[in-house]
């Protein structure tokens, strides 16, 4: 079950929360953020070169956007960004949204729609909800009163959605189609597989099996389609947030990781903790469509 990889770590971000990993197959760079440090890096697995813009607030996630623009999650809202002016434009607010709540994480299904999910930033109260990004317009969908949502996570068919309830340990799983998403339904119990571990930010492979981070884990672990847990690789930091399969050939796995509730003791044993770290990944991804701003 245990896979050995060699697992480097490609950059010490000495993220405080890195999380929001994502391949940008266009530009051929590595995009995540920190999220209490409100940065955005970028990292650029050919020439080593990277670099992070300062967000005016606690930045959950950054896709690839139409027009050349990124599309972030920031804590008030919905925000575009300019690779080339580094400026951060706030487009929207998130209806309804308590205002100790941040945006935590997202991703895009084929047909440019994106998917995100609140929290309460204390991790405190069961706040938390999902939502889309749907031609201008924000609106729910998905399960709601979490405390720590995570994903969502779609394959490539865009026919399944993965929603993770971390505080719970729990992975849930809800048709998905151009009209619409489903009932959410359980697909992986990681509290009975992992019972001192969380599962944190989700992807689909190429093979339609689920790759979840495990913070307080030290390790990621992939699930087949009907939620058999069929692998895992160790990394060499505990708190494991969230994993992107990217590359030339979608063949390199990309690994977030933090360092906020870590101890010195804990450092001591993780000294490499709070890096981006990379991996020859057994099975490939696939590019994941831009984000449709209106």
């Amino acid at each position: 079950m245990e896979i050995k990889a060699e697992v480097r770590r490609v950059l010490d971000a000495k993220n405080k929360l890195g999380e929001g990993v994502l391949w940008d197959d266009a530009r051929g760079v590595v995009w995540f953020v920190d999220i209490k440090r409100h940065r955005l890096w970028h990292f650029d697995p050919d020439t080593g070169s990277n670099s992070y813009a300062e967000a005016p607030e606690q930045i959950g996630w950054a896709i690839p956007a139409e027009g050349g623009r990124l599309l972030c999650g920031l804590k008030d809202g919905l925000y575009t960004f300019n690779p080339e002016t580094q400026r951060f434009t706030k487009l929207m607010a998130v209806p309804g949204e308590p205002a100790g709540n941040r945006l935590n994480d997202a991703c895009t299904d084929p047909w440019g729609r994106v998917w995100f999910g609140s929290m309460d930033d204390g991790e405190n109260a069961a706040s938390g909800r999902f939502y889309v990004f749907d031609k201008g317009e924000i609106r729910p969908a998905g399960p709601a009163g979490i405390k720590i949502t995570n994903g969502p996570a779609i394959n490539r068919a865009g026919s399944r959605i993965y929603f993770t309830d971390t505080t719970e340990q729990k992975i849930m799983v809800a048709n998905l189609s151009r009209e619409g998403v489903g009932d959410a339904r359980p697909f992986a119990d990681t509290g009975a597989l992992f019972p001192d571990a969380y599962p944190d930010g989700p992807v689909v492979d190429a093979e339609d099996h689920v790759w979840t981070g495990l913070y307080l884990g030290s390790q990621v672990a992939r699930f087949a389609p009907d939620g058999k847990l069929v692998a895992t690789i160790a990394m060499p930091a505990r708190d494991i947030t969230k994993m992107a399969l990217g590359g030339a050939d979608f063949g390199t796995g990309y690994v977030t990781t933090a360092i906020k509730n870590m101890e010195p003791a804990d450092m001591q044993e993780y000294p490499l903790a709070g890096g981006l770290f990379a991996f020859d990944a057994p099975v490939k991804g696939f590019a994941q469509p831009l984000a449709k701003l209106g």
